[in-house]
């Protein structure tokens, strides 16, 4: 059965489509999370992005204790934070009070990050990030048994144990050989940023030749999804925000990079050609859901590029009322 997933990255829109507020746009978040708990969708993805005008999320493990103080059940994966951005002694703190609040539900996967802007603002050789990266995931490992250790120099020990033994769920991110690599000699599990099956290859070979073991969690499925009774009509409403979502985060890509969710998009036709969005009525939402991998993934970004929430209200009502049911699964009551 597919996984069914609600992301935010909390982004404004841009002049001319809306006057929207951050204060707004993190009381919907939050609200929709809720919704997301109850209705019984698997996962909040939150993401990591500095200095953006758009206001992307900065701070995901911030945001992951605020959603695990307004859900119960509902897992919360951080997608991802820029290891080499982070102390890793304090990411170590964060993740495991994160993992008390959340009694064990928070998903953190790490990555070596790519803008050159982030890494000048917090004065880190991106040339190194790769190796920065290893050696954080491997202070991170040693700061979870709450041992102490030497590293640096400094005398580490990061209380309280975590609560989820023997760590909080740990993944690796990124979308090249070296990242697979990296996360088979930790003994992580891989989540790339694509569905490269070379990737899966390398991670195997590299976890024999190191005698760890591992897997590699895939993404596959559509990225953005709406249930509207009037796809032409939600079109018109919501494409704008989709395509300046959509030419932004292509703006902030780098050479040889590629990620599921990116689509390099000129025009509104352009994303509706891509298999990265859904917008259907139920019955086209149910048969697309139905034709995917048993491992895909139904993603919800109800506030994608700062789309109105009555906009992604109706979008999320009518996926709880119209297709959950169909797909087998139903949750316990919609939002007071």
């Amino acid at each position: 059965m597919v996984m069914v997933v609600m992301r935010h990255d909390l982004r404004l829109p841009p002049p001319g489509l809306g006057e929207r507020t951050t204060a707004e746009l993190y009381d919907a978040a939050l609200a929709q999370c809720r919704f997301a708990d109850e209705a019984g969708f698997d996962l909040v993805a939150l993401s990591e992005h500095h200095g953006m005008d758009d206001g992307w999320l900065p701070a995901p493990l911030v945001m992951a204790a605020a959603v695990a103080g307004a859900t119960r059940r509902i897992g919360i994966m951080v997608s991802a934070v820029i290891g080499p951005l982070h102390d890793p002694v304090r990411l170590a703190e964060q993740i495991v009070v994160a993992d008390h609040a959340s009694a064990g539900r928070v998903w953190t996967v790490i990555g070596a990050g790519y803008r050159p802007e982030e890494f000048a603002m917090a004065g880190v050789d991106r040339s190194r990030r790769g190796r920065i990266l290893e050696e954080h995931l491997q202070v991170l490992l040693q700061a979870f048994t709450a041992e102490p250790f030497t590293w640096q120099d400094r005398t580490v020990r990061v209380t309280p144990a975590p609560r989820t033994r023997p760590h909080p769920p740990i993944f690796v991110g990124g979308g090249v050989p070296a990242a697979a690599r990296r996360a088979a000699r930790l003994g992580l599990p891989l989540l790339p940023m694509h569905d490269d099956p070379r990737l899966a290859e390398v991670y195997a070979a590299e976890a024999a030749r190191c005698g760890t073991e591992g897997f590699v969690m895939v993404p596959s499925g559509p990225s953005y999804v709406h249930v509207t009774d009037d796809p032409e009509r939600t079109w018109a409403e919501i494409g704008p925000y989709l395509l300046h979502e959509a030419r932004t985060y292509d703006a902030i890509q780098t050479g040889g990079q590629a990620s599921l969710p990116h689509v390099a998009a000129r025009r509104i036709e352009d994303l509706r050609a891509s298999p990265n969005y859904l917008v259907g009525t139920p019955d086209e939402v149910i048969a697309a859901a139905e034709r995917l991998p048993a491992t895909a993934a139904l993603t919800f970004n109800p506030l994608a590029g700062g789309l109105p929430p009555e906009l992604a209200w109706d979008n999320l009502e009518r996926f709880r009322a119209e297709v959950l049911p169909r797909l087998g699964r139903s949750g316990r009551s919609a939002p007071a």
